[in-house]
């Protein structure tokens, strides 16, 4: 896929197109990526599996490649469902036209961080709700992430019911 030289541009100076994974197990935790010192936007911060959309494709592969690139997984059909799909993002843009689309994609995956393969970042791992207040998270996380725990999707998905009722 050929990219727009404007889809190099960072993302404060454009509109983006943005997914991300919040994978939940058996115990409530939730997935998350410790990015590290050469991350474009929230170096040295926890942020949510995913990233951006390219020019042209589609939010449902969007997500499968970034989930695949960043943890080596590949999820069945059904596995995740869209918790979020809107603008009301923390993201400021450098001008009032300018906006950020975010697709939220959550499931239950049973996993251990032994099957997660960190492609980008320092580590990916589930992570304790409970130790989130420990973590230096990054913007986006921080909007979204206590949103999805008081939700009653994360119920659902915590209490092991099928991820489409």
């Amino acid at each position: 896929m050929i990219q727009d030289p404007h889809h190099l541009l960072p993302c404060a100076q454009r509109s983006c197109d943005v997914v991300g994974v919040f994978l939940v197990d058996a115990r409530g935790w939730v997935l998350l990526q410790e990015r590290d010192e050469h991350a474009p936007v929230a170096a040295n911060q926890w942020g949510i599996v995913g990233g951006h959309v390219d020019a042209g494709e589609e939010w449902p592969l969007a997500v499968r490649r970034e989930l695949r690139e960043e943890t080596g997984l590949e999820l069945d059909d059904g596995v995740l469902e869209i918790w979020y799909d809107g603008h009301d993002t923390p993201e400021a843009k450098e001008s009032p036209e300018l906006r950020t689309h975010w697709q939220i994609w959550v499931g239950r995956a049973d996993l251990t961080d032994a099957d997660i393969v960190c492609g980008e970042g320092r580590q990916i791992v589930y992570v304790d709700p409970a130790r989130l207040g420990e973590l230096d998270v990054a913007e986006a996380t921080a909007h979204f992430l206590p949103r999805f725990l008081g939700s009653a999707t994360y119920r659902r998905l915590v209490e092991g019911s099928p991820t489409r009722p």
